[in-house]
């Protein structure tokens, strides 16, 4: 067995803390390709933390998509791969913990989600990380390396494939939010430190207020309808934005990366 790649984190956790990228995870057409297609739809949660509640709510949450998915966390700490081991004896079908990190204890998911992992690591490990990740899915297979809040109310996650960035995808219960770039404080640390003023995350964060503050109007109909009508005048204006196809009870924002990468240097 490879010897796990990575350090223990803080480990805080919660049940539903991860919901909003779990519900955007069924409805995400590239995810549900990807589980729908293969031979063996298996998913690793990366770091679940202390208590393995987010691994058993993902499984039951990715059964929608397809029933004999498989979901293993993964855990750099021992003790809480057997707090996880044993949460499982009473019966959770399809569901297993193990210990690893990056490099995925030599399995080979199609799906990989680490929420609140890179988060505590510097800027300078996020490359490494990705690369082992991405060497270690199988072919075809997607990474989600995301950051939220204590509660899950405020989200963003980047969504990745073999061999680079997909997207950035902004997510909030609109009702937990002043303005979009309150978001700011959870973007993934390869973007946290790029929120200042030349940069493109900048730029859409920025553009994001400002619509807010425009379509203020839509208040009336509730936080949900205000959030939909700045992701519509967002796209008016040239942004790449895309909403969900179906109306959610979160607010969802996804940019393809090209939009919103680091400008060099």
């Amino acid at each position: 067995m490879p010897q796990p790649l990575g350090a223990v984190t803080r480990g805080t956790t919660g049940h539903n803390r991860l919901r909003r990228s779990d519900r955007w995870l069924v409805h995400e057409p590239r995810v549900r390709h990807v589980l729908q297609t293969v031979a063996d739809p298996l998913v690793v949660d990366l770091g679940y933390g202390a208590l393995p509640v987010t691994t058993l709510e993902l499984a039951h949450r990715l059964r929608e998509v397809r029933t004999d998915v498989r979901v293993v966390g993964l855990e750099i700490d021992p003790e809480r791969v057997r707090t996880g081991q044993a949460a499982v004896r009473g019966g959770a079908a399809g569901v297993e913990f193990a210990l690893g990190g990056f490099e995925l204890a030599g399995r080979r998911p199609v799906l990989v989600r680490a929420f609140n992992v890179l988060r505590q690591y510097p800027v300078e490990a996020v490359p490494d990380a990705w690369a082992a990740m991405q060497h270690g899915v199988a072919p075809g297979g997607l990474i989600l390396d995301g950051t939220c809040d204590e509660l899950g109310r405020r989200c963003c996650w980047i969504l990745l494939d073999t061999a680079t960035p997909l997207s950035l995808t902004l997510a909030c219960d609109p009702f937990a939010i002043h303005t979009p770039s309150d978001l700011a404080e959870r973007l993934p640390k390869v973007l946290i430190h790029r929120n200042v003023a030349g940069e493109p995350i900048h730029t859409l964060l920025s553009a994001a207020d400002h619509a807010w503050a425009r379509v203020a109007g839509h208040g009336v109909f509730g936080p949900r309808a205000r959030w939909r009508a700045m992701v519509e005048m967002l796209a008016a204006e040239g942004f790449p934005v895309s909403a969900p196809r179906r109306n959610l009870r979160d607010g969802i924002l996804t940019v393809p990366w090209e939009a919103v990468a680091p400008v060099a240097g």
